[in-house]
This record gives structure tokens, sequence and C-alpha cells, in this order.
């Protein structure tokens, strides 16, 4: 059982390291586009702030 705890808390700090790492590559502007394809389906990558801005207020 000792065992598997140890192999349990590596992939859980496994598991925790790579959470960190995919959040902090989600928030660097340059890579965004590249793994957002939210931004791509909704057609609003090449608009300007203000633009974005009317299409939810509309």
């Amino acid at each position: 059982m000792k065992t598997f705890e140890r192999i349990l808390i590596k992939l859980v700090v496994i598991q925790f390291i790579l959470l960190v790492c995919s959040q902090v590559l989600i928030q660097q502007p340059q890579i965004q586009p590249y793994i957002s394809r939210v931004v791509q389906y909704e057609g609003v990558n090449k608009i300007t702030i203000t633009e974005w801005i009317e299409t939810f207020n509309n």
C-alpha cells in the first residue's frame, strides 16, 4: 500500500505541474491564438477592442 501511495502522490504532483504550465501558456498573448480556437470560431480575432465590445452590446 505504501508504494501505491507514493505513486499516487507523484501523479498528483505531476498533474499539478502540468496544470500550472498550461495555465501560464494560456495567459501568453503570443501563444493564445494557436491554442484557443474559440477566437477563430467566433471570428473576432482581427477586430479592435471597441468593435469586440460592440458585438456584445448588441
